[in-house]
């Protein structure tokens, strides 16, 4: 139990010792703080203001359609992935310009925002926020450019398969449908004459029939055979009919209906290129320095240099202290 209260003793008198060492130099620590926070002050009034730029960027899309056992369906496909486009935005805007050095503006990040899958949030930092909005829309136009040459070739494979249609369409009722004609009027014109055979057939038939009963069976036979041959015939004119109206009704109304959607999707309001979502957003307050925070940091790091440069000062001057003190005893000693 001595011992504990000696220990407290000892604790109570460091402590104390302490207290008046820090009250001996007042004078020190308060004047090292100062400096620092001046110091700190000055830094913060000569450093050039740093503003910031943010602004949100939509990518772009055009219509399109699919075909499907109930006609079309009509979706939208998007310009660019949005992943895909932040990492190379990242390489050639941020990471390719980490070492520049005294430029007045530069772009700082380009990320996707959180269950996003088609914005991006583009920030920059500049001198002044002009050249911070400026630096964010030299990144836009990029983009706008790429994006515009993707619209540009959809509208031009539409416009060239729209042409193919019209190709298809011409040579549906110029060529095969006249092809066509020609057939089902030769066909026509051969059942009319292969008829006529059967009429003749049959007038010879009654006049030989009792006179020569082999030449009837003969007539029988090439008649039998005759009236198969029109059945095919008329079979195959009947599909001749059915390819032409099937040409006429469904492969040109088909064609025709796809010629009509894509001329349609050809309408300006289909295609949408990336854009800003209202306005590049600014602050008139600089977003660097933070002279509050500078100004505090300062405060507190100067503070505890002072205390810590006290104690090394006293520490200093105790072990000289000592040594003298040493000596001394020494010296009388001797």
């Amino acid at each position: 139990m001595q011992t504990n209260q000696n220990m407290c003793q000892e604790d109570e008198i460091d402590l104390r010792e302490l207290f008046l060492t820090l009250k001996r130099n007042k004078k020190t620590i308060f004047l090292v703080t100062l400096l620092i926070t001046f110091l700190a002050a000055i830094y913060v009034f000569i450093k050039t203001p740093v503003y910031e730029a943010k602004a949100m960027l939509e990518i772009g899309n055009y219509k399109s359609f699919n075909t499907n056992k109930d006609g079309y369906t009509i979706n939208e496909i998007q310009l660019d992935d949005v992943n895909q486009l932040s990492k190379k935005l990242n390489v050639l805007y941020v990471d390719m310009h980490k070492n520049d050095v005294n430029v007045k503006s530069k772009i700082t990040a380009i990320s996707v925002p959180k269950k996003s899958k088609v914005f991006l949030e583009i920030k920059a930092d500049g001198v002044s926020n002009k050249l911070a909005t400026e630096k964010i829309l030299d990144v836009v136009h990029y983009i706008q450019k790429s994006h515009q040459q993707i619209l540009d070739d959809v509208k031009k494979r539409r416009e060239f398969e729209i042409k193919n249609i019209d190709r298809k369409i011409a040579n549906i009722q110029n060529t095969e449908t006249k092809l066509l004609d020609e057939k089902i009027e030769l066909q026509e014109k051969n059942l009319k004459e292969y008829s006529l055979e059967i009429e003749e057939l049959d007038k010879n038939f009654q006049k030989i029939k009792k006179s020569n009963p082999t030449l009837a069976a003969l007539s029988l036979m090439k008649r039998r055979d005759l009236s198969d041959f029109i059945l095919k015939l008329n079979l195959q004119l009947l599909e001749l009919k059915d390819k032409k109206d099937n040409l006429i009704t469904n492969d040109v109304w088909k064609l025709k209906e796809k010629r009509n959607l894509l001329s349609s999707l050809l309408l300006p309001y289909n295609y949408k290129n990336s854009n800003i979502v209202g306005k590049v957003l600014t602050d008139n307050k600089p977003a660097k320095p933070k002279k509050i925070l500078i100004l505090l940091v300062a405060f507190v790091t100067g503070l505890i240099l002072s205390v810590f440069l006290v104690f090394f000062l006293e520490f200093l001057k105790s072990m000289k202290n000592e040594k003298n003190e040493e000596e001394s005893e020494s010296i009388e000693k001797l």
